[in-house]
């Protein structure tokens, strides 16, 4: 049976997480976007609250969220600012490798410290000549004697200036391009021969910390291997699953908070002399914004619902981050347009969330990448059905 009513637990939960977006959040949200500055006491007082690392096993010390609950707070998240959801939730990226691929020691020693302090960590795969196409990595991890190698250089590093670890893909077998050579590593961040670049000067989301990483013969410990070698490409696509979902729910709520400002508005400007919204031009403009933020939430609900099943949601995660990728960026141009000249002044809010958007479509796999998964899934989908 389906049912769309969330509990009372989800329902605080979601209170929780919107009570901190609009007071902590919001009011800020403007300031860090101005200055690009890195939010720690937001970030701290999130921690303190539980909003963040919640998807930690209880195990190792964590709440253990289920996907739909982590998709309900990080939609609250967003609606505050994409860029500090981002800075909230990169985290996630990073211990999911070690949530599902690690050992029971790699777990206790990387996972356990995040409920007594507030610490970061970052996902370190792209490079400077390859991002969606991962056969592609430069960046070696060779194998010597008691310990791995580690050279290379990783770009659009979120959390890099700031985290204490990192998960690097590298390949530990340098002659093949094929995905068996990719393995992934824990690499703390105090290791001889790590380099933090500055931070990037992005055109949205700046809140959030992009820097490059460079690895200059950094002895990595076979301990730090998560897996096994030539483990790395699963290892990613299946982490991928897992927060792509989060992704889209941090989206439609930087999509609802876009129509949110474009309704106020149409309430209080006229043109005309009639209301904005009393254009059906404008009010249409603002259905369609609403029937996308539902149909995206569903997607990613679903995404969600589906990984909670223990079941592939593979094809299901692509879905909803490709479509609320690109409503989200639809809706917050329609939100400029809305405003009109006011609109693409900084003095209003929504070019803001017009330059946050942008991002989505990119970073955890473009939106074409998303296609490519969709359209793979499908064909692979229909053959095994013609076949059984």
């Amino acid at each position: 049976m389906i049912n769309f009513n969330l509990t009372k637990e989800q329902l605080t939960l979601k209170k929780l997480a919107h009570d901190f977006a609009k007071n902590e959040i919001r009011p800020q949200c403007k300031f860090f976007d101005n200055t690009s500055n890195w939010p720690n006491e937001i970030l701290q007082k999130a921690w303190s609250l539980g909003l963040m690392n919640f998807q930690i096993p209880q195990t190792y010390n964590g709440s253990e969220l289920n996907n739909i609950n982590s998709a309900i707070v990080t939609e609250e998240i967003g609606w505050g600012c994409s860029g500090i959801a981002t800075a909230m939730t990169a985290n996630l990226l990073a211990q999911t490798p070690i949530i599902l691929f690690g050992n029971n020691k790699q777990k206790q020693k990387w996972l356990t410290p995040f409920s007594k302090q507030h610490i970061i960590c970052s996902y370190a795969v792209t490079e400077p000549s390859a991002g969606s196409d991962v056969a592609q990595l430069k960046t070696t991890a060779i194998k010597k004697n008691d310990h791995y190698l580690l050279n290379g250089e990783k770009i659009w590093i979120t959390g890099a200036g700031y985290a204490k670890w990192f998960i690097v893909l590298a390949k530990t077998n340098a002659t093949t391009t094929s995905h068996k050579s990719l393995s992934a590593f824990i690499v703390p961040n105090n290791l001889t021969g790590i380099t933090i670049g500055k931070k990037e000067d992005n055109m949205g989301q700046r809140a959030s910390d992009t820097r490059s990483i460079l690895f200059n013969n950094v002895k990595i410990k076979h301990d730090n291997l998560l897996g096994k070698e030539g483990d790395g490409f699963k290892i990613a696509m299946q982490t991928f699953n897992h927060t792509r979902p989060l992704v889209s729910a941090s989206a439609i709520g930087l999509a609802k908070s876009a129509m949110e400002y474009s309704i106020k508005y149409a309430k209080e400007r006229k043109t005309f002399g009639k209301f904005l919204y009393q254009h059906q031009s404008i009010s249409f403009m603002i259905a369609d914004m609403s029937s996308n933020i539902e149909a995206g939430r569903l997607l990613t609900w679903k995404a969600a619902a589906i990984l909670d099943q223990n079941k592939n949601n593979t094809i299901y995660a692509a879905h909803a981050k490709r479509f609320c990728a690109d409503i989200t960026m639809q809706i917050t141009t329609d939100a400029v347009q809305i405003f009109g000249g006011n609109g693409y002044n900084k003095e209003y809010p929504v070019e803001k969330l017009m330059r946050d958007a942008k991002i989505l479509q990119i970073y955890e796999g473009t939106s074409q990448i998303q296609k490519i998964i969709i359209s793979s899934q499908l064909f692979k989908n229909h053959y095994n059905n013609e076949n059984t």
